[in-house]
């Protein structure tokens, strides 16, 4: 197990930009930005062994802060989206940044958690390298009340996993709903398309959205819909059916799926197969949701770190999470984070190959 760091550049208040390598002996190996917390590589090896770069990003740092999708990032204070940009908590109504088409607050607004520097702190173990991540939050950053306290730890495990630890805790009641944003290509970073990836998730129901993508309240049955992936199926087959849902967020899937499975265990939420390179894909989470997107934004505007430009459903993310607009939902799990408790949720990558 190896952990190393090297010097990026400088942001303007003149915090220092660092990226930090953690590799295992297996041939799993990512890159992790202080800056906003980003894989800006990850490196794993196809059924033959060879290891090519997984996510999408860029080569320089100074990228991801100008023109990202949330690249590769953590993703706070509030993950997803919140309809109208306000909620409702005591009966104090905050209002946040309508930073997603003047209509809605998405991924913590125009500066989130992954704008910022995080302090890091490398840590080598037996079997795994951490590197730990943390950031205060002050009181009324973005529209939030509280000062919240976050850590992170990415853990590389000898077991080819990428896993990450979240932890906050507040001095008033806040609104909290952390995530990670890779966007993944299991053939390889600039490979072309992700249609051919067969993907299981494993939920029976998801939250419909309405025009302006904000949950409407329902959970609705996957079966009968091209949502449906309790079964292994291919993204394309799915993700280029006739079905509303799918008009509503750009042509492909950008929802959220409620997982079959109890709030705080750690259990699998999904599988993808790339069935040229072999390569295999698990996620573990905590948390009750995950939001499956298949990049439908991305529009041939961006040049990645391998030249490739990246075009439609170049890419996917899996991010686990609570439900989008969850302040606005007394029906959907709660998200509020009250002093003296503290928020926790892992989520676990775990990578492989087979013939």
């Amino acid at each position: 197990m190896s952990i190393s760091e090297k010097k990026c550049g400088f942001m303007h208040d003149g915090r220092e930009i660092k990226v930090f390598t953690l590799g295992n002996k297996r041939g799993l190996a990512a890159d992790i930005s202080n800056f906003g917390g980003i894989v800006t590589r990850l490196l794993a090896p196809d059924k033959s062994g060879a290891p090519a770069d997984i996510v999408l990003g860029y080569s320089d740092v100074t990228h991801y802060i100008t023109e990202s999708p949330y690249f590769g990032c953590l993703v706070g204070r509030y993950g997803n989206r919140i309809g109208g940009g306000t909620f409702e908590l005591n009966g104090e109504t905050f209002n946040l940044a309508l930073n997603e088409n003047g209509v809605r607050h998405l991924h913590g607004g125009t500066r989130g958690f992954d704008k910022v520097v995080w302090d890091a702190e490398p840590i080598k173990k037996e079997n795994e390298v951490v590197l730990r991540l943390r950031y205060v939050s002050p009181d009324g950053e973005e529209g939030y009340p509280g000062t919240l306290s976050v850590e992170v730890d990415y853990r590389l495990t000898e077991k080819n996993e990428l896993a990450i630890d979240y932890t906050a805790t507040t001095d008033k009641d806040t609104v909290v709903n952390l995530t990670h944003h890779s966007y993944f290509n299991l053939a390889g970073d600039g490979a072309g398309d992700i249609l051919d990836h067969i993907v299981q998730i494993n939920a029976a129901h998801y939250t419909p959205v309405d025009p302006n993508l904000i949950p409407n309240g329902e959970i609705a049955p996957v079966s009968g819909t091209p949502l449906d992936f309790s079964t292994a199926r291919r993204i394309g087959e799915q993700a280029g059916k006739d079905f509303e849902q799918l008009k509503i967020v750009g042509g492909g899937i950008d929802h959220n799926y409620v997982l079959d499975k109890k709030d705080n265990e750690l259990l699998l939420a999904a599988k993808v197969r790339e069935p040229s390179s072999g390569r295999l894909m698990e996620v573990y989470t905590t948390e009750p949701g995950m939001q499956f997107y298949t990049g439908n934004m991305l529009d041939g505007t961006l040049k990645g770190k391998t030249g490739a430009i990246y075009k439609k459903h170049s890419g996917f993310c899996m991010e686990t999470q609570h439900f989008p607009d969850s302040p606005n939902k007394p029906e959907f799990p709660s998200t509020v984070l009250r002093p003296g408790d503290t928020y926790r949720h892992s989520t676990v990558y775990r990578f492989g190959a087979a013939q």
